[in-house]
């Protein structure tokens, strides 16, 4: 029964997200429609399922980061996504995200579902807080993955657990550490993000976990 219960209290928690982030705006602009990757988009992908993901990202991470209110969260009132014939895969700036339409040309893979994680990070990048530009760029890089990773878009070729040469050395390197803390305390990150509001130190690792990041890269190595 208590079982039943909680699952009933945690839908509760996602529809009210959903809802939530319903209120969010979002457009998709293809500028390289006339592109190979720009058809490629059009066709496979489309702007109507990126609108779809989109919504679902946000309410995906606000649950992650525990963002429950408005209060918790940046205040954003629209994301605009644009497909851009550009070198890289994508990045994000504000409430932008750019998607490289070079890279969805060229990617042999499933290309949806490699597009979706790819805006489940940048997607991150929107609501995420950075320590007022003061935290390492490889931990930003790693949350964003952490929760690509989380949403279950992790690609074949990231590395596996344990590997990696730093501990913000970013992206799916960092992600799996994260993971690590996360599994030694539910809502590691969630709390880490929150700590990242105002500032930066490697001592929230200390306050969250009582070891500090150093010892905890080392235990995760070993």
């Amino acid at each position: 029964m208590a079982t039943k219960i909680s699952f009933f209290l945690l839908s509760l928690v996602i529809l009210s997200a959903l809802q939530l982030s319903s209120a969010v705006d979002y457009t998709v602009t293809n500028r390289a429609a006339t592109t190979p990757g720009g058809v490629k988009f059009n066709n496979v992908i489309g702007a109507a399922y990126t609108t779809q993901t989109l919504g679902s990202a946000t309410s995906f991470i606000w649950t992650t980061f525990q963002q429950n209110t408005a209060a918790d969260r940046k205040n954003v009132a629209q994301v605009n996504v644009f497909i851009d014939d550009m070198d890289g895969v994508a990045y994000t700036s504000g409430n932008e995200i750019h998607v490289s339409a070079r890279y969805i040309q060229g990617y042999s893979g499933d290309v949806k579902t490699e597009i979706t994680g790819v805006l489940y990070h940048e997607m991150t990048h929107v609501w995420q807080w950075n320590g007022n530009g003061q935290a390492p760029g490889g931990l930003i890089e790693g949350i964003a993955d952490y929760v690509r990773l989380k949403a279950g878009y992790a690609p074949g070729h990231w590395v596996r657990p344990g590997q990696g040469s730093k501990w913000d050395q970013g992206y799916d390197v960092t992600a799996r550490f994260l993971d690590y803390c996360n599994g030694r305390r539910s809502g590691f990150v969630a709390d880490l993000n929150k700590k990242m509001r105002n500032g930066y130190n490697d001592g929230y690792f200390v306050d969250l976990l009582g070891k500090s990041v150093a010892q905890l890269w080392a235990e995760y190595k070993a």
